[in-house]
């Protein structure tokens, strides 16, 4: 800082040569800046270092900009961002105003200077001052001498000055003070460099601090270079074993080239083996020539690797040189002297004859080991043939054997370039051996560091276990723990060796000798956690009061833990909320009393110790009717759709039988062909044949009256027949065909005289012995007018009787009245001419005329058939 700005420091002591002084110096730097500034506002002094605890005096300078509507008036102060007390302030004249505060002890603030005018606040000028206190005197002076490359020293510098403090130090010929060298430093270390770092051991060394408010030095403190001599680290040329020496390490290393001449070095040899954390020491003297040194290190470890480093030190010095670079060296290997941890897992038998058997072992738990495994020796036969011996050799931890069903012993030795190790030895059982179950019970607890496996087995001479532990979804038998237990039914292990919300199968195995009894297995977790998922909800088809809840178990990988219960939560729109709690086999459950035709959601919590975890809700709807409601409304209406249908089966099958009672049919004489119909036709011999006057043909009313008087009708019928019976019976005479005759006769005359004839159907005449008369014949009858009623039922009748022999008994007793029938004969009826000889009505039917067949009826002309009066003669 410039000299003039010290002296103007507000630290003077005399309270008025300080305020002359000041004004002066403000006076002085206000003309300036009235006419060299470009600047509308000044501070003084700008940046100021006070010692903490003393008065700050500060003054603010206007520019020309701001007069005459401004002058120091309107000047007002602030320290960071908190008003200074008016009280404080000094008008000095129109453009300065200064600032005192007292007892500073802010190690770092910001004064600024305002102008207020018409209410506002203009932030003109602001500088940052310092407080410190000044150096104290440095100590505590050590040096480092590299030879011909660098002579470092640091010292202590006391309390913190708050303040930027400059160090130097000096170097100084104890018997000639004048020569003196030097170096600057902000900090507390300052070396010299080659080549201005002459060897003598004539040196003292000083420090001296200084800063804004003062400064200190230390005294000259003498320090032969030889005593602080230090080396660069040496640098090992090898570290080897000997062959055929055991235990022992043979270590050479190269000393730096730097070191004071004439003067001897002792070297520090560090070694430890990697599988300890301690280390042990060799030291080794070497005089000023030697520019190597070498040493043996014995009773070390076979087959060990170990770590080796180096440091040495002048005789004269005090400082030893860094470590050097390390190196690792195995010793002489021996034969592993501890037999492997052998272990197998069996698979099932993928085919007839042969099974795989998964051999898998740990690493020699011998310490020390006995040096590098070159590999391992694998050697198997059948226990009842050991001539037959095979052998495998394998660089891994683990081989698969095929074998077939019989029982085998495994040994397998691990080999290095020393020799072999003693056999482990494991017999693998045939497929059809049993063994008996000697552990009872396994359990498993958990500490805060450790998992506890415990056991109890029903014999207690068995001493060695083997316990099993992998997680429940691994697949690969190599991926298995185990671990021999000797003399204890106990096991404890690290929880890191166990994975948190995972499951393991944990078994234990007791071993005879070479042979492996049955386990005893268990599941476990070392830590839960709520599962990841809930179920999912299969809701099924819901019934009217009632649903059926389904679900999956969630997958192991989702568990976390044991599933102790799963709870079903459902709830009916705009209704409470429900459960039903369940074990964890069940994976099924009915919801009773459910309200139809109602929306319900769903869904299944399932929880173990760590808490519970809901599924996704699902929503289903009962529904209004049940099967029984449908069954009561569907089995009326099927029962009543099965008789229609049988109904209508039996119409279909029965529709001629139906048809010839309801609607029989009515033969159509101009469509017959059972005789031909001339318009002229002769009865009896030729000379005395006759035609038949259509004419003649009369309607007889007065057989069928009006639908009232058909009930009288049909009673005269009936005494008519009966009547005309009497008569047939008495005028029986000349056998079978005279009977028949006159029967026929009889009947013709009970008709009426009005009936002309009687048509014979050719197919019922076809029927009827070759003794009948030729078909198509005219049978001219005589009947009385009550008589046809009864001939016209008796036509009914027959028609149902095709085959049988008209008897007058039958036609009495079964007479029907056909209303058809009665309706064509009310119609029109046809008459027999009244002019036909007396014998032509009284002639027997074997003198009956073949007439020829009718032409075609006349349109609208209503007839009358009995075609169901069939004449046959008696046998």
């Amino acid at each position: 800082m410039p000299v003039n700005h010290i002296h103007f420091l507000p630290i003077v002591t005399e309270k008025e040569m300080f305020s002359c002084l000041v004004g002066m110096f403000v006076l002085f730097c206000s003309s300036i800046a009235d006419e060299n500034s470009v600047r509308d506002a000044d501070i003084f002094p700008s940046s100021p270092e006070i010692e903490r605890g003393s008065t700050l005096k500060l003054f603010c300078v206007l520019g020309k900009h701001y007069t005459p509507h401004r002058n120091a008036s309107h000047i007002i102060w602030k320290l960071n961002h908190e008003l200074i007390a008016q009280e404080n302030y000094n008008i000095v004249n129109e453009t300065v105003s200064s600032i005192t505060i007292h007892n500073f002890t802010y190690s770092k603030a910001h004064v600024k200077c305002f102008t207020k005018y018409l209410g506002k606040e203009q932030l003109l000028v602001h500088t940052e001052v310092k407080s410190g206190f000044p150096p104290d005197t440095p100590g505590n002076i050590s040096c480092t001498y590299y030879f011909d490359a660098e002579l470092n020293c640091t010292w202590t510098s006391g309390r913190e000055t708050n303040l930027m403090t400059n160090y130097t130090l000096y170097r100084k010929m104890m018997t000639l003070p004048n020569i003196v060298g030097s170096c600057q430093s902000k900090t507390e270390s300052c070396s010299f460099y080659y080549p201005n770092t002459p060897f003598s051991s004539a040196f003292c060394f000083q420090v001296k601090a200084e800063n804004v408010l003062g400064e200190a030095s230390s005294d000259c403190v003498p320090i032969p270079m030889e005593k602080i001599e230090k080396f660069e680290p040496p640098e090992i040329l090898s570290v080897k074993k000997i062959t055929g020496i055991k235990q022992l390490l043979t270590v050479t290393w190269k000393m730096p080239e730097k070191i004071i001449p004439s003067q001897g070095s002792t070297c520090q040899v560090q070694y430890r083996n990697l599988y300890s954390n301690s280390s042990e020491f060799v030291n080794v003297s070497l005089n000023s020539q030697e520019k190597t040194g070498s040493c043996n290190l014995t009773g070390l470890w076979d087959s060990t690797e170990y770590f080796v480093a180096i440091r040495c030190i002048s005789d004269q010095s005090v400082l030893w040189s860094e470590w050097s670079r390390g190196k690792t060296a195995s010793t002489e290997e021996k034969a592993p002297s501890e037999k492997v941890d052998l272990w197998s897992v069996i698979e099932s038998s993928h085919s007839a004859g042969s099974r795989s058997v998964h051999l898998m072992w740990k690493p020699l738990n011998s310490f020390p080991p006995s040096g590098r495994i070159l590999g391992y020796k694998i050697q198997y036969f059948p226990e009842n043939n050991a001539a037959f011996k095979m052998a495998n050799i394998s660089a891994d931890r683990k081989i698969i054997l095929c074998l077939n069903e019989e029982a085998y012993i495994i040994s397998i030795t691990a080999y290095n370039s020393a020799g072999n190790s003693p056999e482990a030895i494991l017999r693998i059982p045939s497929t059809d051996e049993k063994t008996s179950q000697i552990i009872e019970t396994v359990r498993t607890f958990r500490t805060n560091e450790e998992v506890v496996v415990e056991w109890t087995a029903s014999e207690p001479e068995v001493t060695k276990y083997v316990v099993e532990w992998y997680e429940e979804m691994e697949t690969d038998p190599f991926g298995r723990s185990w671990q021999y237990v000797s003399n204890s039914t106990r096991w404890k292990t690290n929880r890191k060796n166990f994975k948190p919300f995972i499951c393991y199968n944990i078994s234990v195995y007791p071993v005879y000798g070479n042979k492996v009894a049955a386990p005893y297995s268990i599941q476990a977790y070392i830590q839960e956690k709520k599962p990841s998922e809930g179920p999912v909800a299969d809701t099924g088809i819901p019934g009217k009061n009632e649903v059926t809840i389904k679900w999956k178990e969630i997958s192991k990988d989702k568990r976390n833990g044991f599933i102790t219960n799963y709870t079903i939560f459902y709830k009916p729109e705009d209704g409470k909320e429900l459960n039903e709690t369940v074990n964890s086999d069940v994976l099924q459950y009915r919801l009773k009393s459910l309200q139809a035709n109602t929306q319900y959601t769903v869904y299944i919590m399932a929880s173990n110790e760590a808490g519970g975890t809901n599924g996704e809700p699902k929503t289903f709807k009962t529904l209004k009717f049940n099967k029984e409601d449908v069954l009561f409304i569907a089995l009326p209406i099927g029962l009543s759709m099965l008789f229609l249908l049988g109904l209508w089966i039996t119409c279909i099958l029965k529709k001629h039988t139906f048809k010839k009672v309801c609607w029989p049919d009515i033969p159509n004489p101009a469509e017959s062909i059972a005789v031909e119909w001339p318009l002229d036709a002769s009865m009896g011999a030729p000379s005395e044949a006759k035609t038949i006057d259509f004419e003649d043909i009369s309607v007889l009313e007065h057989c069928f009256p009006e639908e009232s008087q058909e009930g009288s009708l049909l009673m005269n019928c009936e005494n008519h027949v009966s009547e005309c019976t009497d008569i047939n019976t008495k005028g029986t005479i000349n056998g079978d065909k005279k009977i028949l005759y006159n029967k026929e006769n009889e009947v013709a005359k009970c008709l009426s005289p009005s009936m002309p004839y009687i048509i014979t159907d050719q197919d019922i005449r076809s029927q009827m012995p070759s003794a009948l008369t030729p078909p198509k014949e005219i049978q001219p009858v005589e009947m009385l007018e009550d008589d046809l009623c009864e001939s016209q039922q008796s036509a009914i009748k027959n028609e149902e009787n095709d085959n049988e022999v008209l008897k007058l008994d039958d036609f009495s007793e079964k007479t029907l009245f056909n209303p058809y029938l009665k309706n064509s004969v009310k119609t029109r009826e046809f008459l027999i001419s009244e002019n036909l000889p007396e014998h032509s009505k009284t002639e027997p039917k074997s003198q009956s005329t073949v007439l020829p067949p009718f032409q075609q009826n006349i349109s609208g002309q209503s007839y009358v058939t009995l075609d169901m009066f069939g004449l046959a003669s008696a046998h």
